[in-house]
């Protein structure tokens, strides 16, 4: 990732004076919505502004990617596609399943186009495909995806 690190130390001195809670060590996952720019900030946008309280990671990618699994509990600073610090999210329930056990709960979470199920499976599908692409695997529905619920830190949303 292209992130300033003196960029993401204040602004994590920011989100520490906002939430005292949060530990002095920066958070150590760092990581940006999807996998370009216009995604990275329609995504984060609606974390920002709007529904989306949780996201879906496909295992084989962050295993191949050498990324740890979000835990529950853990924190994570995330920046746009550049690198630039946007917030921090804390994981509150982290799931590993099959792709096609994903449940219409989980994909309304996800707050993305009209929540329902049908559409989380068409646009998650369309994104794991491009990712097995770039790693050389195959794309399959029974693929182990981990689905992350989070809630924001910092910057503090009132609504």
């Amino acid at each position: 990732m292209g992130a300033d690190k003196s960029a993401l130390l204040a602004f994590w001195e920011e989100a520490r004076a906002a939430a005292p809670s949060l530990p002095a060590e920066i958070a150590r996952d760092i990581w940006f919505f999807g996998d370009s720019e216009r995604l990275a900030l329609s995504l984060a946008d609606l974390v920002l502004k709007g529904p989306k309280r949780a996201t879906t990671g496909l295992v084989a990618e962050m295993a191949a990617d050498n990324l740890p699994l979000p835990q529950q509990g853990g924190l994570s600073l995330v920046t746009d596609f550049h690198g630039v610090p946007l917030m921090v999210l804390r994981s509150i329930r982290v799931d590993i399943m099959p792709f096609n056990e994903v449940d219409a709960d989980f994909a309304a979470a996800e707050g993305e186009g009209d929540g329902s199920l049908a559409y989380w499976q068409a646009a998650h599908e369309r994104y794991f495909k491009r990712s097995c692409d770039r790693l050389g695997l195959i794309w399959h529905s029974g693929m182990e995806v981990v689905c992350e619920r989070f809630e924001v830190v910092y910057p503090v949303i009132t609504r």
